[in-house]
């Protein structure tokens, strides 16, 4: 089932109505759901928030392409709209965006339209729970200029009699890659982030909010994380990224950003592993 939107959702009512929806739903792997595809035609990037994302990220600002991160931004409210449904069957309250798998196959110029489309793809078993991916596409015309995927993960107790991968034991952490930089992301990064991007989920925002959520203080989005690192390390012009968030970001706090060739990651105090990601000419 296709819907064609003719407007940006606006965010604060799909965080309310999935909040307000999530305490019904009992997610699992094997849950069904509907195969809707949202499409919203001649998407603009707005100028001004995609200048104060550029700060925040650490991208250049005023360049006359998108920042290989940008479309994610543009396509959220979207995504929102599929996962605060009430036919989505994980709850967004607690959802945990764990992975995200980027395609550009050109620059996306900031000033042009483009055409997007989102999906719920499937789910799957985690050891942890049950995760959905949620795939966006961006068009400039008949091709498909960027595209990337996501996984969230929904946390319940899984079933012991699950297939080993799906409950696989903790994962072996990486040697530490080179260090390039070290950086200190204040108390605020959150809240500069949400007005940037339009994500105010309250983990983010404030000590207080993110309480009520079992976080001690506000921890940084994933995203900004990612960005963060794109930014220090570059693209090609086609380009394929693939990251895993692996720990929040505590803000504030201190960050190592470490890159080798290809690879890049994000480490906290005792050598915690934030983020490992990659980066590859597609």
């Amino acid at each position: 089932m296709t819907s064609t939107l003719s407007t940006v959702p606006a965010l604060p009512p799909l965080l309310a109505r999935g909040a307000l929806l999530s305490p019904f739903k009992r997610p699992r792997p094997d849950a069904g759901f509907p195969p809707t595809r949202l499409l919203l035609p001649r998407l603009r990037a707005d100028l001004t928030r995609l200048t104060a994302y550029e700060r925040v990220c650490g991208f250049p600002t005023g360049e006359e392409t998108l920042p290989v991160t940008y479309p994610h931004v543009m396509g959220f409210p979207l995504a929102m709209r599929l996962m605060s449904a009430r036919d989505f069957p994980l709850p967004l309250l607690g959802l945990v965006h764990t992975s995200i798998d980027i395609t550009r196959r050109a620059p996306l110029r900031a000033d042009a339209a483009y055409d997007f489309a989102v999906s719920v793809t499937g789910l799957a078993p985690h050891r942890r729970g049950t995760e959905a991916t949620v795939v966006t596409e961006v068009r400039a015309g008949a091709g498909v200029v960027w595209e990337s995927a996501s996984t969230y993960l929904a946390r319940h107790r899984t079933d012991p009699a699950a297939p080993a991968a799906a409950r696989s034991a903790a994962r072996e952490e990486p040697e530490p890659l080179p260090v390039r930089a070290t950086w200190h992301p204040a108390g605020g990064t959150g809240r500069r982030y949400a007005a940037a991007s339009g994500d105010h989920n309250p983990i983010h925002l404030h000590p207080l909010t993110a309480r009520l959520f079992g976080f001690p203080r506000a921890i940084a989005h994933g995203m900004w994380t990612v960005a963060r690192c794109l930014a220090e390390h570059g693209t090609p012009d086609a380009v394929r990224v693939r990251a895993e968030f692996r720990a929040p970001v505590p803000l504030p706090g201190t960050v190592v950003y470490g890159a080798r060739g290809g690879r890049f990651e994000l480490r906290g105090p005792r050598d915690r592993v934030h983020l490992t990601g990659s980066v590859y000419p597609a």
